[in-house]
């Protein structure tokens, strides 16, 4: 049974790097990848070092999920939606944009960032580590919080990731590009601005790296998943709860003005983490019976 899972492991670590080579189909990929990490939990016991590399896994087959529908740019681009969310974002902004509001009220085009411009971008950078940090914090810290908090983070992921198959939706600064905001609406994205400038000749190859889906804006799951950690963090004392709070909103307002996200992007990314989170106490019993049946795998392959 332990030979069986490792294979488990291995080939849900290979499918998502070899699908272009291999031309794997998504579902194929797609439950290779997210059979990894049970496959783990039934190849070793349980332990710190377990629950770390089974959440990675989980975000191994996340990342396979989000960049799947960009290996073939065309039907993407066939298929992206960018009315309805100019639509809702001009409701809020009584008439404009409210990123756009933003950048011809306080940007300097042509000119450096200034300071607390690069302090709204490195937010948007350091996304990529305060979820998993949030919820490797609980891991070290709280660890009776450690098992609903990586629920609920991840579950945020995965489900967020279902819209952008379904409903694939351009950011504001996509739109602004193709001209679809209008011809004299230019929206700046800046996270390239201060990338190129900060990282120099390395900074084609990183951005390469991580723009595996640039249509994918609804939900925003940077704004999702932040307000995820938040409120489990909260759930750990004041303190943490409170840097928690802070981060999330200091990137809900970079992620507008920098041109990543307009309004309601975050804004239903938002109520996805509020549906995630009163939806976890109704699942947490079917939740409770599929990780009793994974255990009895883990003592028959361990025994």
């Amino acid at each position: 049974m332990r030979a069986a899972a490792w294979s488990i492991v291995g080939l849900g670590l290979a499918a998502p790097a070899v699908r272009r080579r291999l031309r794997l189909k998504p579902p194929v990929v797609l439950g290779a990848a997210a059979s990894a990490p049970v496959a783990l939990c039934v190849a070793l016991p349980r332990s710190r070092g377990r629950d770390v590399a089974v959440s990675a896994l989980q975000m191994w087959a996340y990342v396979a999920a989000y960049e799947l529908p960009n290996d073939d740019p065309q039907r993407l681009r066939a298929r992206v939606r960018m009315r309805y969310p100019v639509l809702a974002d001009r409701v809020i902004g009584l008439g404009e944009l409210p990123g756009l509001r933003l950048q011809r009220a306080l940007g300097r085009p042509g000119r450096p960032l200034r300071a607390a411009e690069q302090v709204l971008v490195w937010c948007h950078w350091l996304w990529f580590l305060v979820p998993h940090g949030a919820v490797a914090w609980l891991l070290v810290r709280r660890r009776e919080l450690f098992p609903s908090a990586a629920a609920i983070v991840y579950a945020t992921f995965d489900l967020g990731v279902v819209f952008y198959w379904i409903v694939p939706t351009a950011p504001p600064w996509y739109a602004a590009q193709i001209g679809a905001l209008g011809d004299e609406a230019v929206v700046r994205r800046m996270m390239l601005e201060h990338g190129e400038a900060f990282w120099g000749g390395a900074w084609t190859r990183l951005y390469d790296v991580l723009a595996g889906n640039p249509l994918a804006a609804m939900p925003s799951l940077h704004f999702a998943t932040s307000v995820a950690a938040a409120r489990q963090l909260a759930l750990a004392g004041r303190g943490p709860g409170a840097l928690g709070w802070a981060y999330a909103a200091t990137l809900g307002i970079a992620l507008v003005y920098l041109g990543e996200h307009y309004v309601i992007d975050l804004v239903a990314g938002f109520a996805l983490t509020e549906a995630v989170r009163r939806a976890a106490p109704r699942v947490a019993p079917a939740a409770a019976r599929a990780s009793g049946a994974v255990q009895a795998l883990e003592r028959r392959a361990q025994a």
